[in-house]
């Protein structure tokens, strides 16, 4: 399973090493050398007027500017950009291992995770593509891990406040997180609470007092891309639904997509918090099913928790939207999806949704989880006197 991992990761690295990746490629690079000029808490604030909208959380901002630096002394930038989804990439496939074998069999983890590795869709996006949605997701798993296999709620709250701080993706299993170390007990839920916050403050308090409001509008209100390929914004404008309507769903109303959510993986999380990464794995696949933001990057977001469900789940959506990507990236322009790429698009959202509906059920149908031993005394009870009893003489 680690060769296999090993041998995925460096097909990745040559694709990166050896292509010119798309667009955003390029504008990474700009905005990393924006964020060495003006700084990476200024950087929301400055003007950046042939470029996309930099929407990216702080943590983004400094790894952007360690690659800058990287630059500088000779490492291809176009290449560095894809190294830390590579990687993500690599880890998750260790991560399905270690869950999954805690949960079925040995070889049905190791399935899981060799799908995970060799899955077209992450081959498409974290080797060619680039971009940090892999590392969020990769992050998000790794705290629940961390949290409820590990048993070590601290590092789980790092883990899960770094991983909204690359990309706020993640925002999305934070309740179900919490709700497992709520279950977890008091103290875990404590020294959870303390590692997000923590790691929270000391990346998004000097970006909030320096720049809140495009911090606010850029990161935390960004709505996504306005473009109709994927799933109810695409099915809408397929069946002719008005302008207005899509401009609706696009709008504000998208909140409610991502509150139902976080919804679902706090709920998957009480019923079963043993099983938190389940609940993760509900709560990102979820989003990619209800989001009404089409681009072809999103399309990373699911397969780790596909494959968490199940071989199948994580392989039938790998194979059909694996080609979906490649086709899209063999074209001119990453928003122009061919009638094909449209096509299998909308045959890999019937799939994602059956996938969460096979994941979630067999979840439900595993043994309850354990009672969680009683937690013990922070202060030792004083011992009893013992007193031999006392023997009779006749």
């Amino acid at each position: 399973m680690i060769v296999v991992s090993a041998i995925a990761f460096v097909s990745k690295m040559v694709i990166a090493a050896t292509m010119r990746g798309p667009a955003d490629v390029r504008f990474f690079n700009a905005f990393a050398r924006a964020i060495e000029q003006v700084g990476p808490l200024h950087v929301y604030g400055h003007p950046m007027p042939r470029l996309p909208v930099y929407n990216h959380p702080p943590l983004a901002s400094w790894m952007l500017l360690a690659m800058d630096g990287l630059e500088d002394i000779g490492l291809p930038f176009d290449v560095l950009i894809r190294t830390p989804a590579c990687i993500a990439d690599f880890v998750s496939a260790l991560l399905i291992f270690a869950i999954v074998r805690r949960r079925r069999s040995i070889r049905t983890a190791m399935a899981c995770a060799m799908g995970c590795a060799l899955s077209p869709v992450l081959v498409s996006t974290s080797g060619y593509h680039g971009n940090t949605d892999s590392v969020a997701i990769m992050l998000a798993v790794a705290a629940a891990y961390q949290l409820v296999d590990r048993r070590r709620p601290l590092a789980a709250g790092v883990l899960a406040a770094l991983s909204i701080s690359v990309k706020l993706i993640p925002i999305v299993a934070i309740p179900a997180l919490l709700v497992a170390a709520a279950r977890a007990g008091r103290p875990a839920a404590v020294r959870f609470c303390a590692g997000l916050g923590a790691v929270l403050l000391a990346l998004w308090t000097p970006v909030l007092a320096v720049v809140p409001g495009p911090l606010t509008e850029k990161v935390l209100g960004y709505e996504g891309g306005r473009a109709r390929l994927w799933g109810f914004v695409r099915f809408a404008d397929f069946f002719g639904a008005s302008d207005e309507f899509i401009a609706f769903v696009h709008s504000d109303a998208h909140f409610v997509f991502v509150l139902l959510c976080m919804a679902a993986g706090a709920w998957l999380a009480w019923r079963r918090p043993a099983h938190a990464p389940y609940a993760v794995a509900l709560s990102t696949t979820l989003l990619l099913l209800l989001s009404t933001a089409s681009a072809v990057q999103y399309l990373a977001w699911p397969v780790v928790g596909l494959f968490l469900f199940g071989l199948w789940e994580g392989v039938a959506f790998s194979v059909v939207v694996g080609i979906v990507t490649v086709d899209v990236y063999a074209g001119d322009s990453a928003v122009r999806w061919s009638d094909l790429a449209l096509s299998l698009a909308a045959v890999g959202w019937l799939l994602l949704a059956i996938g969460i509906a096979s994941g979630v059920r067999r979840v439900l149908a595993a043994p309850p989880d354990p009672v969680p031993d009683p937690p013990r005394p922070l202060v030792p009870q004083p011992a009893q006197e013992r007193s031999a009893p006392a023997s009779t003489v006749n």
